[in-house]
C-alpha cells in the first residue's frame, strides 16, 4: 500500500468511527456519556481533517512533515484513576442498546488500530511517523470504550483486569 492510499484508508476509518461515536452520542440519555461521545465523535473529525491535510501536503510535494496530532483523551493510566467517578453514575435505564453501540464503537476502533498499527509496519519511516502517532490516540480510545462497556455491563472487570472475584 501507497503512503496516499493509507492516508485515504485512514480517512476512511477515521470517518466511520466518527459516524458511531456521534449515533452513540445522540442516542444516550446518560448526560456524562453524550459528553464523551461528543468528544470523541468530534476528536475523529479532526484526525479526518488531520489526514486530509497530510494527503494534500503530500500531492503536493510528495513528502509528509511531521506535526504533533493532540488528543482529548486522557491517557490509560488517567483513566484507571477516574475508575470511583463512574460509580455515581448509576441509573436505572437498562444499558442495552448503549452497550450494542459499544460494542459496535469498540469494533471500529479495533479494526483502525490495527490498521494503523499494520501501516507503522509496512510503510516507509515517512509513513511510520505519520501513523505512530494515531496508534497511541487509538489505543486511548479502546480504553474508553472498553471502560464504558465494562461499567454498563458490571462485568467485575475494568480495563480487562478482574475488580473483584467471588471466592
Amino acid at each position: 500500500m501507497t503512503i496516499e492510499e493509507a492516508i485515504k484508508t485512514a480517512m476512511e476509518f477515521e470517518a466511520q468511527v466518527r459516524d458511531v461515536y456521534h449515533s452513540t452520542m445522540e442516542a444516550t440519555t446518560d448526560p456524562v456519556g453524550k459528553r464523551i461521545f461528543r468528544v470523541l465523535s468530534n476528536e475523529e473529525q479532526r484526525h479526518r481533517e488531520y489526514l486530509q491535510s497530510k494527503l494534500d501536503e503530500w500531492k503536493r510535494t510528495g513528502r509528509i512533515t511531521p506535526k504533533k496530532l493532540d488528543t482529548a483523551i486522557p491517557s490509560k493510566d488517567r483513566i484507571r484513576k477516574r475508575v470511583n467517578k463512574l460509580e455515581a453514575r448509576k441509573g436505572g435505564k437498562h444499558p442495552g442498546g448503549e452497550l450494542q453501540m459499544l460494542s459496535a464503537a469498540l469494533d471500529v476502533e479495533i479494526k483502525t488500530c490495527n490498521f494503523y498499527k499494520k501501516m507503522v509496519k509496512e510503510l516507509p519511516l515517512e509513513g511510520q511517523q505519520l501513523f505512530a502517532r494515531f496508534v497511541e490516540i487509538e489505543e486511548g480510545h479502546l480504553a474508553i470504550v472498553r471502560a464504558e462497556i465494562d461499567y454498563l455491563s458490571k462485568t467485575g472487570y475494568w480495563f480487562d483486569f478482574k475488580e473483584f472475584d467471588m471466592e
